[in-house]
């Protein structure tokens, strides 16, 4: 009954993806009208060259949305992700730690870690564990405030991650994927091509072999990350790249690694790398 079941599943999803022409990612430039002045955003790219023999140009997810959802992330008076940035600097300056510690009193103001979106996931150089920004975020309000940790999915941790990830907006995605940090691309790459689940569907099935075509209603992207964290529409709530891969590993009916797991953050890092040269677009807006 189980293989059955699979099969036919398997088989649905085959003919939906044979039988629905491609629809090629819209062409247009993202120009972003912010407080202090225009911010332009690169979301076309030569395909890093890791990429080159699978795909010659990258594009972020904004090309595959409808014009109003690409149209609110134009102004950011407009972008519902805006919100959870000033909840964000509420937050930097306020004195959270066990001591009256604030992320200012260290950092001063948030533009200190501009760039550090554009590089994460990184190897960190004095432990040599893979950091994503929620690990820098978990380090400093566990051991320098003396504070409980946070968690990866608390409104806390996504206010303080779309903060800092602002402070990038416009750089060059250019995550680092030798040295230190290959034996952590190679693992997230063994699980980006892995297929998952009762569909035994891999993120190569949807994001590279159907990028362009409709799976029901949704039109399939190349799943890049750059835009994360993202204001989705259909939550009505800000989603971390690693909440976004629970929902595709949910999506293959397989049971899913955890946020801050070492899967999901060697996933991030391959995921990351495959839109080196695209822009960190600070907090972006999908349906």
């Amino acid at each position: 009954m189980y293989r059955t079941t699979t099969a036919l599943v398997a088989l649905t999803l085959g003919i939906a993806f044979a039988g629905v022409a491609a629809a090629d990612p819209v062409e247009d430039t993202l120009v972003i009208e912010a407080e202090d002045g225009m911010v332009e955003i690169v979301t076309t790219a030569p395909a890093p060259d890791h990429l080159k023999d699978v795909m010659d140009t990258i594009y972020s997810g904004w090309h595959y949305r409808e014009d109003e959802t690409r149209d609110l992330e134009r102004d950011d008076f407009d972008n519902p992700g805006m919100v959870y940035v000033d909840r964000g600097l509420d937050l930097w300056n306020s004195p959270i730690g066990a001591g009256g510690e604030s992320c200012a009193g260290c950092h001063e103001g948030p533009e200190s870690l501009a760039g550090l979106r554009a590089v994460t996931p990184r190897v960190d150089a004095k432990t040599g564990a893979l950091m994503t920004i929620e690990n820098y975020i978990d380090a400093c309000v566990t051991e320098r405030m003396g504070q409980e940790s946070w968690g990866w999915t608390s409104s806390q941790m996504k206010d303080m991650l779309a903060l800092i990830s602002m402070q990038s907006r416009g750089m060059a995605v250019n995550v680092a994927i030798d040295g230190a940090a290959a034996p952590f691309w190679e693992k997230g790459k063994e699980i980006y091509y892995t297929r998952f689940g009762q569909l035994e569907m891999s993120c190569a099935n949807c994001h590279e072999d159907n990028q362009g075509r409709f799976i029901r209603a949704d039109h399939l992207s190349q799943g890049q990350i750059n835009g994360f964290p993202v204001y989705r529409l259909k939550d009505a709530g800000i989603l971390s790249a690693q909440q976004r891969f629970v929902g595709c590993v949910r999506d293959t009916r397989a049971e899913t690694f955890k946020p801050n797991s070492e899967e999901f953050k060697a996933l991030e890092l391959y995921v990351a790398s495959r839109g080196n040269g695209l822009s960190v677009e600070g907090v972006s807006v999908r349906h």
